[in-house]
């Protein structure tokens, strides 16, 4: 059993390490069962290095920073445990001026399929089953979601929307707990569908990982745009991990997919060679 062996032993590692100071291994790979030290604790437990520990002349007014943990870190006291392998990541505070003091928002960053539901999320999913006034939706987590006929735009007792088994929706988490069945909407705090309901029933429905939909999503992100000047196309990106796309024609939708699919592993470069390479035909 020698490869149960090393995993024991990289786990007895893990778990017997210093604490790092968090600032340190940002944007770097951390492991389950590691210990990082928030910036205001760091003096106080000697990680600011030799001849890092400046004089303070008044300690006691220091402000304490707001802190929230994202996926993949929990809050230990003064410290911020791992419990997911990926790349740590940070967020400063809006309105903080992005000085690094240290605050606002840690996560880390996986390549991880399974979706687990979160409020405010827009997703897509599958209508699976009718029971009474309400609709269940495989969204992808644990146990479908629950869905009410009133949940659409101008929906009334009268007026019912027409969703069938088998159809795809496009809608926002309301409720996300791990003591109950998650619930999903169509319409805004305005009772606007603003984008949600039904999907059309062409297209093309496929998966990829929660990594490669944030990365899409990201403000900075170039893929989509380059996608627009290929082909004409409709697309929807659900936080769950699904992606609906629908070109011209079946062809055009194929190729949409797989470049969509492959773009998760290919740099800049090769990504711009595939683009011109697609123009050209």
């Amino acid at each position: 059993m020698p490869a149960m062996a090393e995993v024991s032993a990289g786990a007895e590692s893990v778990a017997g390490c210093r604490a790092r100071a968090v600032h340190k291994v940002l944007n770097q790979v951390v492991l389950p069962g590691e210990e990082l030290v928030l910036p205001d604790h760091e003096d106080a437990d000697g990680l600011g290095g030799p001849g890092e520990q400046p004089l303070r002349l008044n300690a006691g007014a220091r402000p304490r920073l707001r802190i929230v943990c994202g996926p993949g870190l929990r809050r230990c006291g003064d410290r911020l445990l791992v419990t997911k392998c990926g790349r740590l990541r940070h967020k400063e505070p809006s309105g903080g001026g992005g000085g690094g003091g240290g605050g606002g928002v840690y996560w880390v960053d996986s390549q991880q399929k399974r979706y687990v539901p979160v409020k405010g999320d827009h997703v897509i999913g599958i209508v699976v089953a009718k029971s009474g006034d309400i609709f269940k939706v495989d969204v992808g987590g644990s146990e479908p979601a629950s869905l009410s006929y009133l949940a659409f735009e101008g929906a009334t007792k009268r007026n019912r929307p027409n969703v069938q088994v088998g159809d795809l929706i496009y809608g926002q988490c309301v409720v996300a707990n791990k003591d109950m069945e998650p619930e999903m909407v169509c319409i805004d705090s305005c009772g606007r569908a603003n984008g949600m309901g039904v999907i059309g029933q062409d297209g093309l429905l496929f998966k990829v990982t929660l990594g490669l939909i944030r990365k899409l999503l990201a403000p900075d992100c170039e893929i989509v745009q380059e996608l627009g000047k290929l082909y004409p196309l409709e697309i929807v990106f659900g936080m769950n991990g699904r992606i609906w796309v629908k070109a011209k024609t079946i062809q055009q939708t194929l190729i949409l997919a797989n470049v969509l699919e492959a773009c998760e592993h290919m740099t800049t470069e090769q990504r711009k060679q595939i683009f011109a390479r697609l123009a050209e035909s």
